[in-house]
């Protein structure tokens, strides 16, 4: 009779006793005892808690291979699941077989029982999973992203796939990867100016920085879509919070205003941090204990409290009558760093706070310009432990502000034409926001370094893997 296999989070659960299965894993320990049978410790990457092995020595290969097992093993083993008498765990797998599948030599392989720094572990990208922490966060990061779908979803907006080759600077600072596939070797050796009639796409193209303005093209077309896809910033950046590589989810909605952003983004988030208490509690747990002790309570007081609002201007005379030293100095018409951030969320408002009508001056072309001709219709959402999480704005839908705007910010309008056409073309008010995939997955887990929280981190001078 075949045995079923099953993963080891269902065979850890209390349920599951009384069960002749097989599962299929990797070994993290092994420990021979004196009674004639070995404990083998097995993870298959689907939950924090690895299955305990009762490996009888009356096995056939059990000299020549269960007592040479070694953490890195791959191994498919079938047996019984009995209730576990140890402290910890509801079951245990009294095998009737053990069959190896790929050896790991102790010697060589990297990640033996002690604990390595993740700086370290950033070398072994291609084996870190394997371990407590960066299995926890993949699995959270999945939940992050599955919750996102499911609510847009739930709230009638369409998944849009915008392009990643574009030719347009969204947000203006130039910080931008250029595609192409002319030699650039050559190029340099002839000294002469780039011809863009013989690149592949007759033009300059870039990574995208976001897909908001081909967002816009769809929401003013579809009524609410959403984007959620990898982004790109050539920012020369070495930080625990930038990525030149990262995912961001940009829900763009015609016919929405400023407050209504604000409450999709506040309803969003509460959603997705909800979800990650309820559908990954062993993982939190784990995160709560051993990363930042306290993040669980971080994340209830964003989805039980009401999120608080304040303008850009009242910010700014908190923050300047405030007795708080910061590095930047601050002013109105400065832009807001993270250390005045958190000041504002975690001891002013000591919650989660939306901030709103930031000066037009450092904000881009395509936010609405305020009656008062200096504020733009802006927000951004400030958290606890973090500062911004998420960036937003109504649109600019009056064609004549938006080509001043424009002009101010010397965009060549012949490349935005089609931007343009939106506004000739049944123009409506319409809002949207941004959110960093990473910087949720670093917020939710109290991972410190953003680099931890994507499979292969791309920063300056790092493209490995």
């Amino acid at each position: 009779m075949k045995t079923d296999w099953i993963r080891i989070v269902d065979a850890r659960a209390q349920d599951a006793v009384g069960k002749r299965c097989e599962i299929r894993g990797w070994v993290r320990t092994r420990r021979d005892s004196k009674g004639g049978f070995s404990f083998i410790e097995v993870n298959d990457g689907s939950s924090l808690g690895n299955l305990q092995i009762v490996a009888p020595a009356e096995l056939a290969n059990y000299a020549d291979e269960v007592q040479k097992l070694t953490a890195g093993c791959s191994v498919v083993i079938a047996g019984d699941l009995l209730e576990s008498p140890a402290k910890g765990q509801d079951t245990e797998l009294h095998a009737t077989s053990v069959r190896v599948l790929g050896w790991a030599d102790p010697d060589t392989y990297p990640l033996q029982k002690k604990r390595h720094s993740f700086e370290k572990l950033r070398e072994w990208a291609h084996l870190r999973p394997r371990t407590n922490t960066l299995g926890a966060v993949m699995r959270v990061r999945n939940q992050i992203c599955q919750s996102i779908h499911d609510f847009f979803h739930e709230n009638g907006f369409l998944y849009t796939h915008t392009p990643i080759i574009t030719a347009s600077d969204c947000e203006g600072a130039g910080e931008m990867f250029r595609v192409t596939s002319l030699d650039l070797e050559m190029l340099a050796k002839s000294g002469g100016p780039v011809k863009y009639e013989y690149d592949f796409f007759d033009k300059p193209t870039f990574l995208t920085v976001s897909g908001q303005l081909e967002g816009e093209t769809y929401a003013t077309a579809l009524g609410r879509i959403y984007t959620f896809g990898p982004t790109f910033r050539a920012e020369n950046s070495n930080t625990s919070r930038h990525l030149a590589e990262f995912w961001m989810v940009e829900p763009e909605a015609a016919f929405f205003d400023l407050a209504d952003a604000m409450k999709l983004a506040e309803d969003f988030l509460k959603r997705i941090f909800t979800d990650c208490l309820n559908h990954c509690d062993e993982d939190m747990q784990f995160f709560n204990k051993m990363i930042q002790k306290g993040v669980l309570d971080q994340i209830r007081s964003v989805i039980e409290r009401p999120f608080g609002h304040m303008t850009y201007t009242e910010a700014i005379k908190v923050l300047e009558t405030c007795d708080a030293k910061f590095d930047y100095p601050v002013s109105w018409g400065t832009d807001l760093q993270a250390e005045h951030e958190r000041y504002l969320t975690e001891h002013h408002v000591k919650g989660p706070v939306i901030l709103t009508d930031y000066p037009s001056s450092i904000k881009p072309f395509y936010m609405r310009v305020s009656d008062d001709g200096r504020t733009v219709a802006a927000m951004d959402v400030l958290v606890p432990g973090v500062g911004e999480i998420i960036g937003g704005s109504q649109r600019e839908e009056r064609l004549d502000v938006l080509t001043g705007r424009m002009e101010e910010a010397r965009l060549d309008k012949a490349d935005y034409g089609w931007y343009l056409d939106l506004r000739r073309f049944g123009t409506v008010p319409h809002a949207g926001f941004g959110l960093g995939l990473e910087r949720a997955v670093q917020y939710v887990t109290g991972m410190t370094n953003i680099r931890d929280v994507i499979p292969f981190p791309r920063t300056p001078g790092n493209a490995e893997f």
